[in-house]
């Protein structure tokens, strides 16, 4: 019997693989032509195949996919060298938490150590970036398997897992049918939800109502719990003034008086917190909430107080009290948040409330020297453009509908500091796990494929973009429709501009030769517009958002415009 009547038949591997994606309520796979035996069956199934270009976009489009979907993302990749291309962007969902089951082809169960083609082992490969790896080699441990990915992706600190399979078992027949199961889909996250211990609860609520300048600083790990309601909860009723990290951007509404805004290495010249600096340094009582507290977050670990109390909320209590001595919380944030509003209720809260109308001022007044700050240090309407002119611009057609993704490097810092959440859950994406280049357009893809019925925005630079560019023709194929913003400098910008800082010189390869970002989107059946003045911006974007297909916005941008990081605070290096 040919493999072809086999599939037919629905006996195969490849029928096992796809059945167990659909009973886990996968609807679309990132994946290339292989493993090609899985996706000519996978349409039986209702399963969708998104064709990348190449392996490592598709991890990052799986990656955002399942930010958005709140859905396992599920990406595929063959054996060798498409597989080592799945270790970036695996890399980042292991580091910034993100569930995501990678199934990659193996070779032939007969030829294993025996040099076969583009044989690898991929045990050894996926080590350092995934929750857990196995290869199967059995066709009635298929289900098995592919259960057990997802759990591992999905459960406790979500991640990804690896599930290697041996091409010949895609198209082996199996012998008896499948043991029908009963259990519920494990392709949602959080799968298991848990709540944190009751006494330390009811700690962390004394400690909140009786501090005498209490903050918390909100994490990524807010949106992974879909904890953003239970968080505004919390700041209302007990008056509590709320900052994020970069991840944690749009968990809770931005144009509440008590969001203070994201805290960090971004809070040097320019920036939207930088005369908000002492509500971190002067803080007694810290509540953290699904933050890693990494370099970038604590600005090297000199912006959080070394003598405040420590409230560490965190599914990982490998995570609480990492690098600050922490009242532990271990659970999920959004079931333990809900329990310490409740917990709160319970305490005296008057001197929260008492003190909510000169909080509240104290980070008006912040938030207004920083936009005097830049209204009266920058022309927003010069050319080539200033960064910050887009996002005024951008910023005011926002809806809290509206996704937006963002590279590495400046791309993450400027939409950190100059966009605004404008509703608790807003989704700011950003690959901050490990903060690789040339994620951006591939992200802003896989959240199109989650959230079909919203806008999407990704802004990138040109260094981060020229990563992807073959991704245009994905858009194209697949009709996915996003706007693209390419913020096209012609110089590795944080790269350069650290160089200078720092040793007062820069490397060449920091420095590009134009290139023409639109002229290329053109070439691949997209809109392409370039802009170099100010003034033609806003209509441009408006345009994109009303096209039928991707739009890439190739903007002229000034080559000494940084975002504000702090150490490049008065760098001489950098006036030039």
């Amino acid at each position: 019997m040919s493999a072809e009547q086999r599939q037919q038949q629905g006996k195969t591997g490849a029928h096992i693989v796809a059945a167990a994606l659909k009973r886990h309520g996968v609807e679309v796979i990132f994946g290339q032509s292989i493993p090609a035996a899985l996706f000519l069956v996978t349409p039986q199934y209702g399963i969708r195949q998104v064709g990348y270009r190449a392996e490592n976009a598709g991890s990052y489009m799986a990656d955002a996919y399942a930010r958005l979907s709140h859905k396992v993302g599920v990406v595929t990749a063959q054996n060798g060298p498409a597989a080592t291309l799945l270790v970036a962007g695996l890399a980042e969902c292991f580091k910034a938490s993100i569930p995501v089951v990678a199934i990659v082809q193996d070779v032939h169960r007969k030829m294993v150590d025996k040099n076969a083609f583009q044989e690898l082992d991929h045990l050894e490969l996926f080590k350092g970036v995934a929750k857990w790896t196995r290869r199967v080699s059995e066709i009635d441990r298929l289900d098995d398997y592919v259960d057990v990915a997802f759990t591992a992706a999905a459960s406790g600190r979500a991640g990804p897992a690896v599930l290697v399979i041996p091409i010949d078992l895609f198209n082996e027949e199996a012998e008896q049918q499948p043991v029908r199961r009963h259990s519920s889909s494990l392709g949602h996250f959080p799968l298991d939800r848990s709540v944190a211990a009751p006494d330390a609860v009811a700690e962390a609520a004394k400690l909140l109502a009786s501090a005498r300048a209490p903050l918390v600083i909100a994490g990524g790990g807010v949106h992974l719990s879909d904890a953003s309601a239970a968080l505004a909860q919390l700041q209302e009723s007990a008056s509590l003034p709320v900052a994020t990290t970069a991840m944690g951007k749009g968990s809770v509404d931005e144009t509440h008086p008590l969001s203070v805004g994201i805290v960090g290495y971004f809070m040097g010249e320019r920036g939207r917190t930088r005369h908000l600096r002492e509500l971190v340094t002067d803080a007694d009582v810290i509540l953290m909430i699904g933050n890693r507290t990494n370099q970038n977050g604590t600005d090297s670990w000199s912006l959080y107080p070394q003598n405040a109390r420590y409230i560490h909320l965190d599914i990982d209590g490998q995570e609480v009290g990492r690098n600050y001595d922490a009242l532990r919380l271990v659970g999920d944030a959004r079931l333990t948040l809900e329990a310490l509003s409740s917990a709160l209720q319970q305490q005296d809260l008057s001197q929260r409330h008492q003190q909510r109308a000169g909080l509240s001022q104290r980070i008006a007044t912040g938030h207004e020297r920083w936009q005097a700050e830049i209204n009266s240090t920058l022309n927003l309407d010069a050319s080539p453009l200033r960064p910050e002119r887009l996002m005024r611009d951008l910023d005011s057609i926002l809806t809290p509908e509206t996704i937006v993704v963002a590279d590495a490097s400046y791309s993450s810092i400027w939409v950190a500091n100059f966009l605004t959440a404008r509703a608790a859950g807003c989704r700011f994406v950003t690959p901050r796990g490990l903060a690789g280049l040339g994620w951006g357009f591939p992200y802003a893809l896989g959240a199109k494929v989650a959230r079909p019925e919203a806008p999407v925005f990704a802004l990138v630079g040109d260094g981060g973009f020229a990563h992807v560019w073959s991704e245009l023709e994905t858009a194209r194929r697949m009709g996915i429709n996003v706007v693209l913003v390419v913020l096209n400098n012609q110089i590795l910008g944080y790269e350069k501009h650290a160089e200078k800082a720092l040793f007062g010189g820069y490397s060449d390869a920091c420095d590009f030769h134009a290139v023409d970002h639109a002229a290329v989107a053109r070439a691949c059946g997209c809109n392409g517009v370039r802009i170099d003045k100010a003034a033609d911006f806003l209509p441009a974007l408006n345009a994109a958002f009303s096209a039928d297909v991707t739009t890439v916005i190739d903007v002229i941008t000034d080559e000494r415009a940084y975002p504000p990081v702090t150490m490049f605070d008065d760098k001489d290096g950098l006036n030039y």
